[in-house]
């Protein structure tokens, strides 16, 4: 199976949705089924994802309704912390076979926290302490703010999931933050992380522009800028783990950060619906998949060994034909950053608000 040849590999096959019902739930979709039968081997949650599953679905109300006393905060905190923890549960045994590689399940802080590095950091000490598994991963963003946080913590010894990287660039100063934590940190080999750089968001604002130019030179680039952009990340990961620094750090025992492909559900209808997953496979990588993209690489992805490392020249010129068009895709990475804290943020606040409104029903 297509599932199957992705994981053979080097990519990991995290599921990108968690709900209480997959959690329990007995059919195709469940996270059981899809763990023995579709090869997820970790789950990544959001803001976003949290406010989808909750709002509106019955298997949250009794407890809603058993938690009136509580603030909005503190009720969401307990509903999203027992469904992450659950779902630790069930993966066990691969958190287990993989010597803690995967197995993964990972929970944000609060993302209005995003600019306050303190806030930040007491947060995921205390998820990391209420949640209380060893497969538990703490989801920092990588914002200015948000690098000495993800040092800070795994420092401390908790596994750090590094969300919202968009360019090249930060994901260097993400990896640098990484390893000075597991510099300071006690015993290494006990933590490990991954840092996600979102993929399909990159094209749909640079093909906007090049639509938007309508030349042969800018068509002839549709699609191309968030594959270019994942591959020369992944040429920066091999870098940075083949240095001198990372070597002192391997010796004591530590992981290497992995490299986790996130945002890969195709936004345009008509590119091929498994391309952030056939284009972005690599040894020593994740993919996080949503359930529509999970199933279309399980029906007819075509699986090919390693399609990164061949093709950093490819990427390189991707680049420069886009600069020659005057398009910066540091100015779209900056943008792609604030809008996706922001975005984070709206969610959880209306995921309050739900919730608040079940509490006085």
């Amino acid at each position: 199976m297509s599932a199957q040849e992705v994981g053979l590999n080097g990519t990991s096959i995290w599921l990108d949705d968690l709900s209480r019902s997959k959690i329990s739930g007995a059919d195709s979709h469940s996270l059981p089924s899809r763990i023995t039968n579709d090869c997820v081997v970790g789950v990544t949650t959001n803001p976003s994802i949290f406010a989808a599953a909750i709002s509106g679905a019955q298997e949250y109300a009794g407890d809603i309704a058993l938690m009136k006393s509580m603030s909005a905060d503190e009720c969401v905190k307990k509903l999203t912390t027992d469904d992450v923890r659950s779902a630790c549960d069930l993966f066990k045994e691969i958190f287990s076979a993989t010597k803690g590689v995967d197995g993964r399940v990972s929970i944000e802080v609060d993302p209005r926290l995003a600019s306050d590095t303190e806030a930040t950091i007491a947060a995921g000490k205390e998820l990391w302490r209420i949640i209380d598994r060893p497969n538990l991963m703490i989801k920092v963003p990588a914002t200015v703010e948000g690098l000495p946080a993800i040092t800070a913590l795994i420092a401390a010894g908790i596994s750090v999931n590094v969300t919202l990287i968009f360019s090249v660039k930060r994901y260097g100063a993400v990896i640098d933050a990484y390893i000075a934590g597991v510099e300071a940190a006690t015993n290494p080999s006990h933590v490990h992380s991954v840092a996600s750089f979102f993929v399909s968001r990159i094209d749909s604002a640079v093909d906007a522009l090049l639509k938007k130019d309508g030349s042969d030179a800018a068509m002839a680039l549709m699609g191309k800028a968030a594959i270019a952009n994942a591959h020369l990340a992944y040429q920066l990961f091999e870098e940075k783990f083949a240095s001198q620094r990372w070597s002192l750090q391997a010796e004591r025992g530590a992981h290497k950060q992995r490299p986790l492909w996130a945002s890969t559900g195709v936004k345009d209808p008509s590119y091929d619906d498994t391309r952030y997953v056939v284009e972005l496979i690599a040894p020593n990588t994740v993919n996080t998949m949503p359930q529509a993209t999970l199933d279309a690489v399980i029906d007819h992805a075509r699986v090919r060994p390693d399609t990164i490392t061949s093709r950093y020249q490819e990427a390189v010129d991707v680049f420069k034909s886009l600069s020659e068009l005057n398009i910066s895709l540091n100015s779209i990475t900056t943008e792609l950053e604030i809008d996706g804290v922001k975005k984070f943020a709206q969610a959880w606040e209306e995921l309050l608000t739900t919730v608040k409104a079940a509490q006085q029903s």
